[in-house]
């Protein structure tokens, strides 16, 4: 039986900047590991949550350049919790704009939770300049997978966190918690508006690990990183992410010649297994990876051990 792999050590990024891509918008990214080796682009999760030093450890840095970037409006990026000229599509450009600036005909493409919705809008646009797709923690961005999360179904596995999820909301706007959130997280009430932020992104941080793990669930309740998460995420989710119905699902034809893997824990709430199985029936050429007593975070060991595998042997290491 083979031991579990971990994060490589420490990355330094050997070059960062901010790309003005227009609209107002200026997107920070960083590159790291080896300078015109493999080339990947990390997409963060949210959408609103930003990357952090951690996710550059997912790449050997001898066999990898890649790109990781604050997407529209978080991190350090500006404008801070911008909802305009923020949606899907402004983002998949983005990433072809950032694809341009280093020179890349294709790149690795991962990304994990709202990260996997967007690299799969991203590879169905432009499959021609995608290498590899490793995706976790599957996100197809349906009406029935938003209204898992934040009306019915997640709630019933942890009822004392809904209660403190709903809080901020009178009981006769609960029935469209999104739309009730919108109206808050959008107003002139500054104060109302970091309490809902935080009640919003904190129902996310203590509900993406099978076993609490405050290490991960701590920063979600940090003032400006909440504005930014609960504000966009909402904004996406309020709006479909600008998706027609079940698209990305409907589209996966297009990623028939990408070789990929798929990574997904068995109890992962804010994303149900069922849609990541979707996704493999229509792409079935992707390396499905399901991983038992896992939830969504990336960082549970097994999900880990996963990604860094898909990593490895994407770079020629052969890893199993």
């Amino acid at each position: 039986m083979s031991t579990l792999r971990g994060f490589y050590p420490e990355i330094e990024a050997f070059d960062s900047g901010h790309l003005d891509v227009g609209d107002g918008h200026k997107i920070y990214w960083e590159r790291a590991g080896t300078k015109d080796a493999k080339p990947a682009v990390f997409l963060h999760g949210g959408p609103g949550g930003g990357f952090s030093p951690v996710h550059r450890r997912l790449f050997d840095p001898e066999l990898y350049d890649v790109i990781l970037f604050d997407q529209r409006g978080c991190g350090k990026s500006t404008p801070h919790a911008s909802l305009q000229a923020n949606t899907t599509w402004h983002l998949v450009a983005d990433i072809e704009r950032l694809r341009e600036m280093i020179g890349a005909q294709k790149w690795l493409v991962f990304g994990g939770s709202w990260g996997s919705t967007l690299a799969l809008a991203y590879a169905e646009s432009h499959p021609e300049r995608v290498s590899e797709l490793v995706l976790r923690g599957v996100y197809t961005l349906t009406r029935p997978e938003l209204e898992w999360y934040y009306q019915f179904g997640v709630s019933q596995m942890f009822p004392e966190k809904w209660e403190r999820f709903v809080a901020p909301i009178p009981e006769n706007e609960r029935h469209d918690m999104m739309a009730a959130y919108r109206k808050r997280l959008t107003g002139d009430d500054r104060i109302e508006q970091i309490r809902c932020a935080k009640a919003w992104s904190l129902w996310e941080g203590e509900t993406i690990t099978l076993l609490p793990e405050p290490s991960t669930s701590d920063r979600f309740g940090e003032d400006d990183f909440a504005l930014a998460f609960a504000r966009i995420e909402n904004h996406y989710f309020v709006h479909d992410g600008w998706l027609e119905d079940d698209q990305l699902v409907r589209n996966a034809h297009r990623l028939h010649a990408i070789p990929g893997t798929i990574v997904h824990g068995r109890y992962d709430m804010p994303c149900p297994v069922h849609y990541a199985w979707r996704l493999h029936k229509a792409w079935p050429q992707a390396d499905f990876r399901l991983v038992e007593g896992a939830g969504h975070a990336f960082s549970e060991p097994g999900i880990l051990d996963q990604l860094i595998r898909a990593t490895d042997r994407y770079a020629g290491k052969g890893a199993a």
